[in-house]
């Protein structure tokens, strides 16, 4: 707004009174115009840019009423003050002045100080206005280039405005939408609805310093659009909330677009696919599809080449699924009856709406898998990929489309645990194994908090003096209805949740516990050693080592009575770290074993890498038909290559006397396995410690 000084017109046919007025207005910093008479006074505040009037109301020709109307025909009281002068005996014609757009009059004689503040109170006004137009205007331009809605709810009344950008993004003309707030409220999601409300009801309450809300309105098409509401509540003087006013942004593309690929989000392909199953409970016969996708290998193409690579490969999958499935004969025939959505990582889903019949499901399927064989180049590299699908094929007893999506889920998981590179339908078993699944998941947190494991316990021997040596602790379940369960029951759903953690801990701590309790039974048992599994997530855990040493000196148990096993895929996943952490555990005192040995990578290479003690050979090789047998000759291998790094060698599930009799004669130290004694519980380790040697000792001769 222009900060000039104020320009004033004087019109009077009295000379003396208006060179008067003029110099004294012209000391106060007005710029003053002066003119003798009424006529051509519209011409002379445009060319002038007038900003207020001082009009007599006795001049000669046209009186002041006159030019007053004609000024009012163009300009607002707001954009040009009219102070009428008069003398005090014409009260009427004030009157008249007044009612014809007048601001305000003065009397003759002109009382200057009266004449000043209200001059100067009209101009504050008329600035105040102009600068409220202006803020208005500048507004209204900001809110158009931004393209979005105005609301303005007065609680009061419960009026509510809406701009007509507000009612076109939902479709409607100006006149379609009346100005209530049912036409906001009635309009917003069944599953939104009670959320916004709570938002409104928070911020009202001054919990929020303004109201956002993000959430879908029903458009004129009968879809919904996502749209970001804002606004801002104004009290009156005891605080109640009398005034709401914001503005509204459709953010449809950015909430259901994935921002990598373009394709559709989760939160689409959930919106089309509940739509479908709803439509399909109307049509009986309307069968279709969802294939859950999920590219193999995609973590080592990340790790390996980059995350740049990795987007681009994601990128060109994308491409392909959808050039694959407008060039396949089962979709092309359907038109546009697809949907393929990004759920985010590695993993895409299709949506095969208005198949024929299940086959072509397949067919989809098998024409995705080869298109996605080929290779992809990336910055110059060919970079192959494979996929494993699960598909979901639409039925009754659908209700929610993640009900469906899961065991398109499901289906993709069993597809993978096959081999990979295939598809599965879901069935009635996989809804079987995957309840079963979920169930034994919710048995085994309720069993940490139940304290129903148990450790037992299977002695190692000395092939040479048949004394057991030490035990290896291995992790028991007590379930309440199954009875007793061994890891394989349960080991793997540990691992995948992440519980082997709390398992592994409390396996460790009992056995180091019970060690330290036999101990302390009598001298004869001090040699004794303890062997505790340890699985990959523990080994990697950071305050591990820390733990052991406190655990360690609780009990006091010297180190070297402990003994932890490593599978060979728990330090090759990262040998680096694996290895860092294998020595600060050496450190510490405590022995290490690989076990498995044999069964994993069986690289020599890395067995000079880690501080290791012991080698346990898998009873695969020892459990062949004779001294011919496959596995006894990795055993005979194994045998001199582990003496040469003086490591020693336990040979697990030994079973028979012709075991232990070759293994002898290969000078193998320790073996363990039914044939010296199954998995014991605590109680019973203390009778089998009294015998002085083992019997196998004469059965072995």
């Amino acid at each position: 707004m222009s900060l000039r000084p104020s320009r004033l017109l004087i019109v009077d046919d009295n000379e003396m009174n208006r060179d008067m007025l003029a110099r004294r207005l012209a000391r106060k910093g007005y710029v003053i115009g002066l003119s003798e008479t009424a006529k051509g006074l519209l011409p002379r505040v445009k060319e002038d840019g007038i900003d207020l009037v001082l009009l007599d109301i006795e001049m000669p020709d046209v009186t002041g009423l006159d030019a007053l109307k004609t000024l009012r025909d163009s300009y607002s009281s707001i954009e040009l003050p009219i102070i009428m002068v008069t003398a005090k005996n014409q009260s009427d014609d004030i009157v008249k002045a007044l009612d014809m757009g007048a601001n305000d009059y003065l009397t003759k004689p002109i009382d200057f100080p009266v004449a000043l503040a209200r001059i100067s109170t009209q101009l504050s006004h008329k600035r105040a206005q102009e600068a409220l137009r202006e803020s208005e205007e500048r507004y209204a331009l900001a809110a158009r280039g931004a393209n979005d809605g105005l609301w303005d709810w007065n609680l009061l009344t419960d009026a509510l405005y809406f701009s007509p950008r507000w009612k076109a993004m939902l479709g409607f003309r100006e006149n379609e939408i009346q100005d209530r707030l049912e036409e906001w409220f009635g309009r917003i999601h069944d599953a939104d609805r009670e959320r916004v409300k709570d938002e409104i009801a928070a911020h009202q309450k001054g919990l929020t310093p303004h109201f956002e809300s993000e959430h879908r309105l029903l458009h004129k098409d009968g879809g919904f659009r996502w749209m970001l509401s804002r606004g801002l509540a104004v009290h009156d003087a005891a605080g109640k909330t009398s005034r709401m006013a914001g503005s509204q942004t459709d953010i449809t593309e950015r909430k259901v677009s994935d921002p990598l690929t373009g394709l559709p989000n989760r939160l689409l392909f959930i919106d089309r696919l509940g739509r479908l199953i709803k439509h399909s409970k109307r049509r009986k016969d309307h069968l279709f599809a969802v294939l859950f996708l999920d590219l193999d290998g995609f973590k080592m193409i990340n790790d390996s080449l980059g995350h740049l690579i990795g987007d681009q490969l994601l990128v060109g999958v994308a491409n392909r699924l959808e050039k694959c499935l407008r060039s396949t004969d089962t979709v092309a025939r359907l038109g546009e009856t697809f949907t393929v959505a990004r759920l985010g990582g590695d993993e895409f889903t299709i949506l095969l709406d208005d198949i024929k019949e299940t086959a072509d499901a397949d067919r989809a399927a098998e024409r995705l898998m080869t298109a996605l064989a080929a290779p992809f180049v990336l910055a110059g590299k060919e970079v192959f990929t494979s996929v494993s699908i699960g598909i979901a094929l639409s039925n009754a007893v659908y209700d929610q489309p993640e009900e469906m999506l899961r065991d398109a889920d499901t289906a993709m998981y069993r597809a993978k645990s096959l081999g990979k590179a295939r598809y599965e339908v879901f069935d009635a078993d996989m809804r079987a194994s995957v309840m079963a699944r979920l169930q034994l998941e919710t048995d085994l947190r309720r069993a940490i908090e139940r304290e129903e494991f148990r450790n037992f316990y299977q002695p190692i021997v000395s092939l040479e003096s048949g004394h057991i040596v030490g035990f290896e602790a291995l992790l028991r379940w007590q379930h309440p209805t199954r009875g007793l369960l061994g890891p394989e029951e349960f080991i793997f759903v540990a691992e995948e949740t992440g519980m082997i953690r709390d398992l592994g801990w409390w396996s460790l701590r009992e056995a180091c516990r019970q060690m330290s309790e036999w101990r302390a039974h009598s001298d004869t048992y001090l040699y004794l050693t303890i062997s505790v599994n340890l699985s990959a997530k523990q080994l990697l855990q950071p305050h591990l080592v820390g733990e052991m040493k406190d655990l360690l000196r609780e009990l006091a148990l010297p180190p070297e009575h402990l003994k932890l096993e490593i599978t060979e895929s728990a330090v090759m996943a990262d040998p680096a770290a694996a290895a860092e952490v294998l020595q600060q555990i050496k450190a510490l005192g405590i022995r290490l074993a690989i076990d498995d040995f044999g069964t994993g990578y069986s690289s020599l290479s890395y067995l000079h890498r880690f501080p290791l003690d012991t080698l346990k050979i898998d009873r695969s090789f020892i459990s062949g038909p004779g001294e011919n047998a496959e596995g006894m000759e990795i055993a005979r291998t194994i045998m001199p290559m582990a003496k040469n790094l003086h490591l020693d060698v336990v040979a697990e599930g030994v079973e028979t006397i012709d075991q232990v009799t070759l293994l002898k004669r290969l000078q193998c130290k320790y073996a363990q396995g039914y044939y010296f004694s199954k998995p014991l519980e605590a109680a019973e380790v203390m009778p089998l410690l009294s015998e002085p040697t083992w019997q196998m000792q004469k059965q072995a001769k």
